[in-house]
């Protein structure tokens, strides 16, 4: 039996176990990874909301990431909420010594609206963690924030997909849950010298739909840890997340998870 790769998720804790490196660590082992974890914010959540944030000091979540480094062959790594631009810092500076790749999913507000990203920290996640990044993969808010640019359907999400690349990010696949539509779900992937293709997929009427983004990013960076090309990668995981949002179900109030072990047929 071959070893599964070490796949390394930095982001923060969910509590309710739907979202953030909960979500993240299921669907690296659901894949067949092995899942490592940096963990760079602790939420009080459930399905109906945030209640609250702690974030260790920055030192330690350097430290973290050291720790895990040092001491494990990473196949490739994911990067979720970071909170601040503090934190930012401390990591960024590690990560670009990185000789895997790394997928940045700039997480910003929580499905129930909470913010997860501090105002400082979007200049600094501009800034570290954009250049250079293998695949970054915002949702319509996200690519709306970082851009500027408003995105009300698939052309404008090709122009502000280019201008993320020009950012400096290698790749960007922007995704699109939240653009109007009654039949399709379509992300948008923009490859620098090609045109941007449109990736569509049945949209899942559900509102069970929590840690929808960590699960695609996560999935993702399983995906290139295994070795397969970037485009290969993105729709194998729209394919695992799309069965999750099928087979999703609540497990308490509110919102509830897409299921992660829907594709082991458990």
């Amino acid at each position: 039996m071959p070893t599964p790769p070490n796949i390394l998720t930095i982001a923060g804790s969910d509590s309710g176990g739907g979202a953030g490196i909960q979500a993240d660590l299921k669907t690296i082992m659901a894949l067949g990874g092995y899942g490592m974890s940096v963990i760079a914010a602790l939420t009080a959540q459930n399905g109906q909301g945030v209640t609250g944030i702690h974030a260790p000091d920055p030192d330690f979540v350097a430290l973290q990431l050291n720790t895990v480094l040092e001491g494990f062959p990473v196949a490739a790594a994911k990067t979720g909420m970071l909170f601040s631009a503090g934190i930012i810092r401390a990591i960024s500076p590690i990560l670009r010594q990185r000789k895997f790749p790394l997928v940045a999913d700039p997480v910003s507000v929580s499905q129930s609206g909470s913010r997860l990203l501090q105002e400082d920290a979007v200049t600094a996640l501009k800034e570290e963690i954009l250049p250079g990044c293998d695949l970054l993969t915002p949702n319509r808010p996200e690519a709306e924030m970082l851009t500027g640019l408003s995105i009300a359907g698939v052309e404008d999400a090709f122009a502000a997909g280019e201008k993320l690349l020009a950012m400096g990010a290698k790749a960007v696949l922007i995704k699109g849950g939240h653009m109007d539509s009654s039949i399709v779900v379509t992300d948008c992937l923009c490859l620098p010298g090609q045109e941007p293709r449109a990736l569509p997929q049945a949209k899942v009427e559900t509102e069970n739909n929590h840690g929808t983004g960590c699960t695609l990013s996560a999935a993702i960076a399983t995906g290139l840890g295994k070795g397969l090309p970037l485009q290969v990668a993105v729709t194998k995981a729209q394919e695992f997340l799309n069965l999750a949002l099928r087979k999703s179900y609540s497990p308490g109030k509110g919102c509830g998870p897409v299921n992660h072990a829907a594709a082991l047929n458990v």
